[in-house]
């Protein structure tokens, strides 16, 4: 399994669902950008769970903490490394899951291809994986702010099961996509996203989707 993304600026997370914790060690950043946890805190903060019905009930505080790469409020151009504590990590409460394989996870092919598996939540394979890749997005958006202060870069969700989002690339703001909890661009069409999202839910089933990503005034060259 693939720990390490990028090469000039190299992202590797770590850490498993309910064990101590999950993090990140960021390389590549260049020294003397202004870096704190509370940067990095708003985006893990509009990662957390338990926030709308429509995600994990899992209840994280999900606080960050620098343990290397940044002094005095500056990165030092050395590896950055963010730990986040996993505070309701309940092992125990996956014990059947030992033996039994989930539908639609990477359960059973993660043990094919490796041939172990932690099945406390499935690991290295739960989505709280993604703690670590919201650190790396989040020290690259603060050099980018640094380096390249026009550039924006906006992501959000362009389609859920049937339902594709009529909002054209230009009229994308970041503003509207974070007025709900699907992050859709539009945020009266968002609730429509949420009942199917919702009706799906309670039939045992889950849903595709499709996340376009949108950034303005790349410089050239880069």
């Amino acid at each position: 399994m693939a720990n390490t993304f990028g090469h000039l600026y190299r992202v590797t997370t770590w850490g498993e669902s309910h064990g101590g914790g999950v993090g990140a060690v960021v390389d590549g950043c260049p020294p003397l950008i202004s870096l704190a946890e509370s940067d990095l805190q708003v985006d893990l903060d509009r990662r957390r769970p338990g926030q709308s019905r429509i995600v994990t009930p899992r209840k994280e505080k999900d606080r960050c903490e620098i343990l290397a790469g940044v002094f005095g409020g500056k990165t030092l151009g050395t590896p950055i490394s963010v730990w986040v504590r996993n505070e309701d990590a309940r092992p125990e409460a996956y014990r059947e899951m030992e033996t039994i394989f989930r539908p639609s996870h990477a359960d059973y092919t993660y043990q094919a291809k490796y041939g172990i598996r932690n099945w406390q939540g499935g690991g290295r394979t739960s989505a709280r994986e993604t703690i670590g890749r919201v650190i790396g997005g989040s020290i690259a958006k603060k050099m980018f702010g640094q380096l390249v202060p026009k550039m924006s870069v906006t992501s959000f969700v362009r389609q859920v099961g049937r339902i594709v989002a009529r909002t054209p690339v230009a009229a994308v703001s970041f503003r509207e996509v974070e007025s709900n909890p699907v992050r859709w661009p539009d945020g009266k069409e968002a609730a429509e996203v949420i009942r199917l999202i919702e009706r799906v839910r309670s039939e045992g089933d889950s849903l595709g989707g499709v996340v376009e990503c949108v950034i303005r005034n790349c410089p050239v060259g880069l």
